[in-house]
């Protein structure tokens, strides 16, 4: 029998696979220096993300495992009234200890979608995952530190190399304060239970969703309060930043156009069927699952169609579990012949903004790019 023909999405026929500790061998290196690997869609059906199966995305080398996590410590200053130098152990005795399921994504998740090309990590739809971290509110540690009126933007550092040996030197990003305050953000040491893996930031790290998962500090060291925008690594130019006014594809990009991504796009996915699927002949009702999000928004709906876009059907969309989770949705799509098909999802967040058939915004490194899903499907022979 004939494989059914690709949606159509980048291949991963080449794609490395290594041997990650802790991780799913289903996982795709698609960066090995530093270390990226995605999920593929269909490995993102649990309604909690499995740790194995999260994705990895380093920007140095990964730091060598302390063998005193409650010994590490963590660094909160500058505009601040009580500045403080605090340990792990210390961090856990004085602050409560919270657990949501919260949901990550790389900034340039989609990026491999985007004609012409874009610099940067190829990500097709799995540089994103929602575990449960548990941690304390990062809101309860700045207030205890007592933030200066003029506090307007927060660099964080890890202990990282950069990949040329530098330590701390790989990423510094931040976030306006008003982001930084959010009742969902956490200095979070365990994830869905356990303490965190090294790859994943072990012994702390930053919880910080709906914006670009770089701003969600792993190995995290200090909380530096700045009075003005932040210029760490990673900052300015065009990292992680999009244009204000539409550019031509491909065209020659003006830095004083762009501005920092902040809310990730409103996105969805099919999980369940994969791409690619044989489904039983005489099927006329397909089961469906998957999941949709939208940065600091909600998703209102998440449709599917069979027939390019000229029809839809709405899928069963559920509540989050807490703000930041994504949304579960569950379908069964009528299919009124056997044969070969393309299904395309496409969720809508609460303002009525959905995702487009296409790559659109295009920008020289990819960020922000969420066209619809699609994968193929062939009922019967």
């Amino acid at each position: 029998m004939r494989k059914p023909k690709s949606s159509g999405k980048p291949s991963r026929s080449k794609a490395k696979r290594l041997v990650l500790p802790g991780k799913s061998a289903r996982l795709v290196v698609i960066g090995a220096t530093p270390l990226v690997a995605e999920t593929p869609e269909s490995l993102l059906d649990d309604d909690t993300t499995p740790t194995e199966k999260l994705f990895i995305r380093n920007n140095g080398k990964v730091p060598a495992r302390t063998r005193q996590p409650d010994n590490w410590m963590l660094t909160v200053d500058g505009e601040v009234h009580q500045p403080l130098t605090i340990s792990l152990g210390d961090l856990k005795a004085r602050f409560k200890p919270v657990t949501r399921r919260l949901l990550l994504e790389c900034g340039g998740n989609g990026r491999s979608f985007q004609s012409p090309p874009a610099e940067g990590v190829p990500w097709t739809n799995g540089g994103a995952g929602c575990p449960e971290w548990t941690g304390v509110r990062v809101a309860d540690v700045l207030k205890a530190a007592r933030l200066k009126p003029g506090a307007v933007f927060s660099g964080h550092y890890g202990a990282d190399p950069s990949l040329d040996g530098t330590v701390g030197a790989a990423m510094s990003r931040g976030v306006p304060i008003a982001k930084l305050m959010d009742e969902s953000n956490l200095i979070a040491f365990a994830i869905n239970g356990e303490p965190l893996p090294l790859l994943h930031g072990f012994p702390v790290r930053l919880v910080i969703p709906g914006w670009p998962s770089s701003v969600s500090t792993k190995w995290l060291t200090r909380i530096w309060i700045r009075d003005r925008y932040h210029d760490g690594a990673g900052m300015g130019g065009f990292s992680y930043r999009v244009p204000v006014k539409p550019m031509a594809p491909g065209a020659k990009a003006v830095p004083k156009n762009f501005v920092d991504l902040e809310s990730m796009p409103v996105r969805s996915i099919i999980t369940s069927p994969a791409d690619g699927a044989q489904i039983a002949a005489g099927t006329r009702a397909l089961a469906l699952r998957g999941a949709a999000w939208a940065g600091d928004e909600t998703v209102a709906k998440v449709d599917l169609s069979i027939d390019g876009g000229a029809t839809w059907q709405k899928a069963d969309l559920a509540k989050p579990k807490n703000r930041h989770d994504w949304q579960r949705w569950t379908a069964s799509l009528k299919i009124p012949n056997d044969g070969y098909y393309e299904i395309l999802v496409r969720a809508t967040d609460r303002r009525g903004v959905a995702q487009p058939f296409a790559a659109s915004h295009w920008n020289p490194h990819g960020y922000g790019v969420n066209p619809m899903h699609r994968i193929a499907v062939t009922v019967g022979t």
